[in-house]
């Protein structure tokens, strides 16, 4: 089923999703559910989490594991800090995209050419970026103004944010236009307001940066699913021995996709110590790359489905950073929207699920009625807990590549 034949599913839970919090904002008086700046926090919290995502979706989808995202992503840091100090952002991202590809090349030479088990290759290779950037920081960074082993120095420049013009105040030359999401914003309307607080929030002081990460997205699904380049990469993960049959270089694809996937690591890498910040820090991926891992797993192996999983993690982030004491009202969201799914599965006569999500609605409605202040370890393992509902609920559903982390040699089934 192509994106087109699912749009009509995608539309209606965007609906069911925005009516719901609006019922949840209005009954609770906690308007930063669905403000601009959440939606704004969001945004750019998710970026490097969606992109480490997609470093693993396309290393898996050739075939591979790729347990190494973190190490790709702290390369990509450490390099892109580097390329911004000397040489500004953009050439940053393209060094972090560098950084980010020389951990997939040797991911890629250490599982194919010599054929090392894939979790113990990538995790060697989360410990060797840990350790050896520390050592490259050293030669690089200490004695420079600002600079030392767990930093280095601030970039002299940033790369651009915009507004859209009319929807969130954009300027025109040097005419500021009207911001209408903002008027509309304020006024709180009941599903209005909240419609124009998640848009603003979304064309309101966007990094460019943020914008490219977002079209890697249907980038990626047209190109893994409407290109002769894409079934030979998906046909690698899927059957390796009917791909060699038909022609495909096995080995040459898997190269491609490791070193693809390393690319999409590194970009996070440097997205985090460019936009989110302005220099590198030690410790500044803090396990984004195993969090991609999940929302890899929570969108199906597909593009789309990986950027709603890292959505997910990025509201729960930019919810507590903006207005933590807003996070009580999420247990009546999910409760209501554990109700629909029971209702759901009543009518499908599924009582695996009706009963599982009965249990969400209960579990989630004690929480609301009795939880004042929610401890901020809970807030941070809240999209883990939904990922393993999703995983628990709808295993039947996802579907990994068949070869995914299965060693393979040309010729071994002729």
């Amino acid at each position: 089923m192509n994106l087109l034949q699912r749009m009509p599913r995608i539309v209606t839970i965007m609906v069911v999703f925005v009516v719901t919090m609006s019922v949840v904002r209005t009954w609770t008086g906690f308007d930063d559910l669905t403000s601009s700046g959440t939606i704004g926090a969001t945004l750019r919290l998710t970026v490097p989490i969606l992109l480490a995502g997609l470093a693993g979706l396309w290393a898996e989808r050739v075939g591979i594991l790729n347990i190494g995202i973190e190490g790709m992503m702290i390369l990509g840091t450490w390099f892109g800090a580097f390329g911004a100090w000397k040489f500004g952002p953009w050439v940053g991202l393209l060094f972090a995209i560098g950084g980010g590809m020389i951990g997939g090349g040797i991911h890629a030479i250490s599982t194919i050419r010599f054929g090392i088990d894939q979790v113990i290759s990538g995790v060697v290779i989360n410990l060797l970026a840990f350790f050896g950037v520390r050592y490259l920081s050293e030669l690089a960074f200490v004695g420079q103004p600002q600079g030392g082993i767990s930093q280095s120095p601030p970039q002299t420049s940033a790369i651009g944010r915009f507004d859209v013009p009319f929807l969130s105040g954009g300027r025109i030359g040097g005419w500021t236009s009207p911001d209408i999401l903002g008027n509309l914003e304020e006024r709180g309307w009941f599903i209005i307001g909240d419609v124009a607080g998640i848009a603003r929030g979304l064309t309101n002081g966007v990094s460019w940066a943020s914008l490219i990460a977002i079209v890697l997205v249907p980038l990626s699904a047209w190109i893994l699913w409407r290109t002769t380049f894409g079934l030979r990469l998906r046909s690698s993960g899927e059957s390796p021995e009917s791909a060699e049959s038909l022609g495909v270089n096995v080995i040459r694809v898997r190269y491609q996709g490791l070193l693809i996937s390393g690319a999409f690591a590194g970009l996070g890498g440097g997205f985090l110590a460019i936009v989110s910040s302005s220099y590198y820090r030690q410790g500044q991926t803090a396990g984004r790359g195993f969090i991609g891992l999940a929302t890899m797993i929570f969108g199906n192996w597909r593009p789309t489905g990986v950027l709603g999983g890292a959505a997910v993690f990025g509201y729960s982030e930019g919810l507590k950073l903006v207005a933590g004491n807003s996070i009580t009202g999420l247990f009546l969201f999910i409760a209501i929207v554990a109700a629909l799914a029971a209702v759901t599965g009543l009518v499908r006569a599924s009582m695996r699920r009706t009963l599982a999500a009965a249990a969400v609605v209960a579990v989630a409605m004690l929480a609301y009625l009795t939880v004042d202040e929610v401890p901020e370890s809970l807030t941070q393992s809240l999209p883990y807990v939904i990922t393993l509902v999703v995983l628990g609920t709808a295993s039947q559903r996802l579907r990994p590549p068949a070869r995914a982390g299965v060693p393979y040699r040309p010729g071994s089934a002729h």
